[in-house]
């Protein structure tokens, strides 16, 4: 795929990302601002083929992996929609209270779709919602990879992402449209309180039985 991919965020979520994108890629831009902190955790994690720089070179890419909180999201997206225009921006967060104890967004809508609708001229793809940062440290749990699903509105850009997906150690699945965000954002939630009740917590992820072992 001759397409310039680049992740924002130096978080957990957005090393993770980068931990499994890196292998697959010849090239991958890795937005901060502080790019001089993301340059010492490529090197300190050997990550190859990653360039660090400045938000604003990251927004240059055609697609576009943003780790941000959901709480910075929306200001960040109205900020940057002209220089998103064209862009397909794939939103990986869940919107949770600060102790991640409740969901924040009304039972007609979720995370994704409002980042949409902020941005008309935009392809928002969701993924990697249902999985969480220590599950992209170490993705295979005695054998089996987790899930990630793929939702958009825009069928094409929801193929890229899936195309470009192929080969991480994930099952990548062809989730649907936007809306079922709506399941996949709570559900999220729920297999947190159940990772927690059961010791597990935050190494935790789920998978869909009866599917196969291939990649979609």
């Amino acid at each position: 795929m001759n397409m310039k991919v680049s992740v924002i965020g130096t978080g957990r979520m957005g090393t993770g990302l980068v931990r499994n994108l890196h292998p697959v890629m010849s090239r991958l831009v890795w937005g901060s601002r502080n790019p001089a902190g993301a340059q010492q955790l490529i090197e300190k994690y050997g990550f190859k083929g990653v360039e660090a720089a400045e938000i604003q070179t990251a927004l240059q890419a055609d697609i576009i992996f943003h780790a941000l909180w959901f709480r910075d999201l929306i200001p960040w997206a109205e900020s940057c929609r002209e220089l998103l225009k064209g862009k397909i921006l794939v939103d990986l967060v869940n919107p949770f209270t600060e102790d991640f104890s409740d969901f924040t967004m009304d039972w007609g809508t979720s995370a994704a779709e409002e980042l949409q609708h902020k941005l008309p001229e935009t392809s928002v793809v969701g993924a990697f919602k249902n999985t969480f940062f220590q599950v992209l440290e170490k993705p295979v749990h005695q054998g089996t990879v987790s899930d990630v699903y793929v939702t958009s509105d825009d069928e094409k850009a929801k193929l890229a992402v899936i195309q470009l997906l192929q080969g991480i150690p994930f099952r990548i699945m062809d989730a649907g449209r936007l809306s079922n965000n709506r399941t996949i954002e709570r559900m999220t939630l729920f297999e947190r309180e159940l990772a927690i009740r059961y010791g597990h917590y935050p190494y935790v992820s789920y998978r869909i039985f009866g599917q196969g072992d291939e990649q979609a």
